[in-house]
């Protein structure tokens, strides 16, 4: 079967990846697809950055606000939900040009991953969940490390949601998480894939882009659209968004706003090394040093010098 041509636009926040993925749709009459957890839900619109409609210039953006913040939305939901919106744009003869920065979002879609249909047992996660909260995150790390240890080379011990799925997977099937993961990935992808990454060269470059960043969110409103939201869906799964969790302690009376906005600060900083990390383990990955180029125009010169190599070329440039 034919694959579908695909561009992707990827990178640790505060890269330029909204403005570049929007100049690219205009030039390869392309429609944008998020890949950002945050960016689906309702509300937010600040802490998440999500572009506006002068930001869109007019380009068609799918997957950004469309689901409620107390809703649950999974990689495998992301997957299926992408690919539907990715075939249409290309029955309609445009590139459809994935835009964000989850990782996990990106490479599933991208390499074709079949997530496992073993359920899930409440059981075992209340079960689990009870021994982390005696014991300790390490300890249920430790113990998914004693039986699955590539998977949790991959996991942090605080991200106890896919701590508890990989011993639940375990517990069910005896079969290893990171096997399950292996097997998922036997079908081929539907996609060619032209996959850019956007970074800068000096680390202390984006590290600033970050700082400016959080700050301009002040100025266009952060403080009041989170405690809006924070007053009524203190529990909802959106707001555990990096900008929104952060100036809690300043809603309850227990930190200074400075405090809060430097810990916004520290903890993006954070989150892009991350994403930084994944993404460099991304096959085909091809990089764009943004602060080694004078002007965007000459930086979208170089991707399109790259795509040009690729076989999504058969959109045209105007």
């Amino acid at each position: 079967m034919k694959k579908i041509p695909l561009l992707v636009v990827c990178g640790p926040t505060a890269s330029g990846k909204t403005a570049v993925a929007v100049e690219l749709a205009k030039r390869f009459n392309g429609e944008v697809v998020s890949a950002d957890s945050m960016q689906i839900y309702k509300g937010l619109c600040i802490a998440t950055a999500k572009p506006n409609e002068q930001e869109m210039r007019g380009v068609p953006h799918h997957l950004i606000d469309f689901l409620g913040p107390d809703r649950s939305f999974s990689v495998a939901d992301y997957v299926r939900l992408a690919g539907e919106i990715i075939r249409d744009i290309n029955e309609r003869g445009k590139l459809p040009i994935i835009c964000g920065g989850t990782g996990l979002y990106i490479s599933s879609l991208v390499e074709n991953v079949r997530f496992d249909d073993t359920g899930s047992d409440e059981n075992i996660r209340k079960r689990l969940s009870r021994e982390a909260q005696e014991l300790g995150n390490h300890s249920l790390w430790k113990k998914l490390e004693s039986v699955d240890p590539e998977t949790a080379a991959k996991v942090h011990e605080n991200n106890l949601p896919r701590v508890i799925r990989a011993l639940e997977v375990y517990e069910m099937t005896g079969v290893k998480l990171s096997l399950h993961k292996k097997n998922s990935r036997s079908e081929q992808s539907p996609y060619n894939a032209c996959i850019i990454g956007l970074t800068c060269a000096d680390r202390e470059k984006l590290y600033d882009n970050i700082n400016k960043r959080v700050d301009d969110m002040l100025e266009k409103g952060l403080v009041q659209e989170c405690r809006l939201v924070y007053e009524q869906h203190k529990l909802a799964t959106a707001y555990q968004a990096i900008g929104f969790k952060e100036l809690v302690p300043y809603f309850e009376g227990s930190q200074s706003l400075e405090e809060c906005v430097d810990k916004i600060k520290l903890e993006t900083r954070h989150y892009a090394k991350r994403q930084l990390t994944w993404f460099r383990n991304l096959n085909g990955i091809q990089w764009v040093e943004t602060d080694k180029f004078d002007s965007f125009e000459k930086i979208l010169k170089n991707i399109e010098n790259i795509v040009a190599k690729t076989e999504i070329m058969c959109y045209n440039i105007d």
